[in-house]
Order: C-alpha cells, then sequence, then structure tokens
C-alpha cells in the first residue's frame, strides 16, 4: 500500500495553483461531519479529491460521491482516492454537474465549483437532499474581494464577486432553508433544509 500523506496533497494544490479548502475551513466542515453524524456526502467539485478524502476520512462508514468535470484533475483525483486507499468510500464522477441526476438522498451536499454556477447547483440538487440535511457553499469571501472588491481592477474577477454576492443574497432570502455564515476559511456558508 502506498503510505501517502495529506500534506503531500496540500502542497501539491500550493504549488500547482489548485483551489483546496483552506485549513480551519476543512477543519470546520470534518468537525462538522464527525458531530452531526454524516453519513451520505456529494461533493460538487472535486478538484484533485482533496476535500473529498478529509471528508471520508472522518468514519469508515461515510460515503462521499463527488463530481469533477476536468479530465486532467479527475485522474489526478482518481489517483489520490486510490493512493488513500478510499476507492471503497469515495465515488467519483467525471462530468459537469449541471448535466448529470443522481438518484440518492444526501445529508450533506458540499459546493466548492464554478462560483458563477452556485444558484443552479444548489437549486439542482435540492431534490438529492433530505429534510434536516445541510448544503455547505465554500469560497463566499472570495479572499476578501466580496466585502471589498477595490482591491480587484479584473473585470472577469468583479463579474464573479458580483454573482457570488448574489448568491449570498440568494440564501438568504431563501425561506426552505436556514442559512449561518462563518467567516472561516474563504467564507463558508451551511444552509439547513427545513421541513
Amino acid at each position: 500500500m502506498v503510505h501517502i500523506r495529506i500534506e503531500s496533497l496540500e502542497e501539491y494544490a500550493k504549488i500547482n495553483n489548485i483551489p483546496i479548502m483552506q485549513k480551519d475551513g476543512i477543519e470546520f466542515l470534518t468537525n462538522y461531519i464527525k458531530e452531526n453524524n454524516i453519513k451520505n456526502i456529494l461533493e460538487i467539485g472535486s478538484a484533485i479529491g482533496y476535500s473529498a478524502i478529509k471528508m471520508a476520512s472522518v468514519k469508515s462508514d461515510i460515503k462521499v460521491t463527488t463530481i469533477e468535470r476536468d479530465k486532467e484533475r479527475y485522474d489526478l483525483a482518481v489517483k489520490n482516492i486510490n493512493d488513500f486507499n478510499l476507492n471503497n468510500q469515495i465515488t467519483i464522477i467525471n462530468a459537469d454537474a449541471l448535466f448529470i441526476d443522481l438518484d440518492e438522498t444526501f445529508d450533506l451536499i458540499f459546493i466548492d465549483a464554478a462560483k458563477a454556477q452556485y444558484i443552479k447547483f444548489f437549486e439542482k440538487f435540492d431534490k438529492n437532499l433530505k429534510v434536516n440535511g445541510v448544503i455547505v457553499s465554500d469560497n463566499l469571501s472570495f479572499h476578501g474581494l466580496v466585502l471589498d472588491d477595490s482591491k480587484t481592477h479584473n473585470r472577469n474577477t468583479k463579474q464573479l464577486v458580483k454573482k457570488i454576492r448574489k448568491y449570498i443574497e440568494y440564501l438568504k432570502e431563501n425561506k426552505s432553508y436556514k442559512t449561518t455564515f462563518y467567516a472561516l476559511g474563504d467564507g463558508i456558508a451551511v444552509s439547513i433544509k427545513m421541513e
């Protein structure tokens, strides 16, 4: 068996500029999974498999389904999941999450993919979340730019920040969910599905 350390994935992500969850963000997420006895997780945006590995490692009876559209990242995630010997807990799908339909229901859905599509992801997979289940969204601070976008003069980044702000408003106004925002990592929202 390959003995690989999670730090090597963190290092790889840093060197290759692959966005993975910040340390306090992933810690918050894994603690939430532990404390709320979460068993069945859907992740939108696998990247290199880092957060799926961290979530599955919480307990051996946790199942993670994760979706990644980028083929290169998907292949790397598959390799990493195998290296951590977690392929019996993690199912990874190479597809655009907006174009696939899943039948099962989940305790937790983790959205960490294309920021501009967050509302679409939320609405699409709402039917796959059980009542009292939770949707966790990452990157809502977007490196501090959501609070203050004067730090960037890039038009695309400004557009993206606008879309994240719109998503935050959407969460605040969504009466089917109770959302709490946390200033952890790169900004996290926890939205609990109401009865």
